[in-house]
């Protein structure tokens, strides 16, 4: 199916969402609201887990933009997910000066740990595995980014080992 499809409903986001949106397009003048699509896809990220075709038409229709225009946002940067993930997504990054200091290697060792290729979420739910272009951390490689939001450095078997278990412990806690 297209993204333009004419079929396609586009989620109706509720008053908590809408009121979000509000604040973030107050930021910009009036005549750029599009601005804040970037801010919107976040806020739709952190409420539903991703960004569906749905919730992109909804953005659209909201901000007064062609929905392929926001696609091409969701699509473009690797902190949207396009489908839905695991509730720990593990982004590694496998760019040639990471790959050249153990980047692959620790991709292929949580590949192992987790039981799962790059690109798929393991059975429990728990994980994702992405690879990733550039962390603008190289120096510290190999690294990876933990639900986008933490970064990991130095990421040894016995690090990423760790940090698998203490996901993993966070998680049950929480349940």
């Amino acid at each position: 199916m297209s993204i333009e499809s004419p079929s396609m409903q586009p989620v109706a986001f509720g008053a908590a969402t809408l009121a979000r949106f509000a604040r973030e397009v107050a930021k910009y003048p009036s005549d750029q609201k599009q601005s804040a699509v970037m801010a919107c896809l976040s806020i739709v990220q952190q409420e539903q887990g991703w960004v569906s075709p749905a919730a992109e038409q909804g953005v659209a229709d909201y901000l007064g933009m062609p929905v392929m225009a926001v696609h091409e946002v969701t699509t473009f940067y690797n902190m949207y997910n396009q489908q839905p993930v695991g509730r720990f997504k593990l982004n590694v990054c496998t760019n040639l000066p990471c790959a050249l200091r153990d980047g692959e290697q620790a991709l292929q060792h949580l590949e192992r740990r987790l039981g799962i290729q790059m690109g798929q979420t393991s059975a429990d739910g728990l994980f994702t595995l992405q690879q990733s272009e550039c962390l603008g951390a190289c120096a510290d490689s190999p690294v990876l980014l933990v639900n986008d939001r933490h970064m990991c450095s130095f990421m040894s078997s016995d690090k990423l080992d760790q940090l698998i278990d203490g996901l993993r412990a966070a998680a049950k806690e929480e349940a």
